[in-house]
């Protein structure tokens, strides 16, 4: 039988390609929106980055989750950086979520606080995402808004704690491979790989609907 992290991956894919390739950021990482587009898409991931690191002290000593929560992650701080220099010192009184940001985010806290095998999955589809697909996204902000490289505007994709991503991935897999869980419970958190790729995308949509091209 496939490894745990295996069949997460594979059983996400679809939905991993649809947010990828979703209108808003094709647009955004092909140049064509401006840098508030970005910045407002910097403060839709505050929210959900607020909700699944809120909690994460608590998580630490939980047997399923616990292993997951690694200092090195942690991305609230480089976000408020981030914030700040796109936004101004007060960045906080103009802060707003998209209702499908606020939806987002709820779900994250929700099994943040009840269920840590849902926990994981979300864990798994944003911090893995942000140390490959975000490096992408970096990239063109750096090159296409002229922020300095791995500096203030995209501190939120450095890991400046991981000196071997791909090394780092191979072991975050092999703790997905350990996961405490039967065959039911695992296939709850595959199930809810893919709610946490839905619920991303939508906000990509609210994005979309946002920052729309004339045609």
């Amino acid at each position: 039988m496939d490894p745990f992290s295996t069949l997460i991956r594979t059983a996400s894919h679809e939905q991993h390609v649809e947010a990828e390739t979703s209108t808003f950021m094709s647009d955004l990482l092909g140049g064509r929106l401006g840098v508030d587009a970005y910045a407002r898409y910097t403060e839709q991931l505050w929210f959900v980055y607020e909700a699944l690191e809120a909690d994460a002290g608590t998580l630490a000593a939980d047997p399923v989750a616990g292993p997951f929560i690694q200092p090195a992650l942690l991305r609230r701080a480089a976000l408020e950086r981030d914030l700040t220099h796109l936004r101004g010192a007060d960045w906080r009184s103009t802060l707003t979520a998209l209702p499908a940001t606020e939806a987002y985010a709820a779900r994250v806290a929700e099994c943040a606080r009840a269920w840590p095998g849902g926990y994981i999955a979300h864990h798994y589809t944003r911090y893995l995402g942000d140390l490959s697909g975000g490096q992408i996204i970096r990239d063109r902000a750096e090159r296409t808004w002229g922020f300095a490289r791995k500096g203030d505007g995209v501190r939120f994709y450095v890991f400046e704690d991981i000196a071997n991503p791909a090394a780092f991935k191979r072991g975050y897999r092999e703790l997905l491979d350990a996961v405490p869980a039967d065959d039911l419970e695992r296939q709850r958190i595959i199930a809810e790989c893919r709610r946490a790729f839905a619920l991303n995308t939508a906000v990509f949509g609210a994005l979309g609907e946002e920052f729309r091209l004339s045609a």
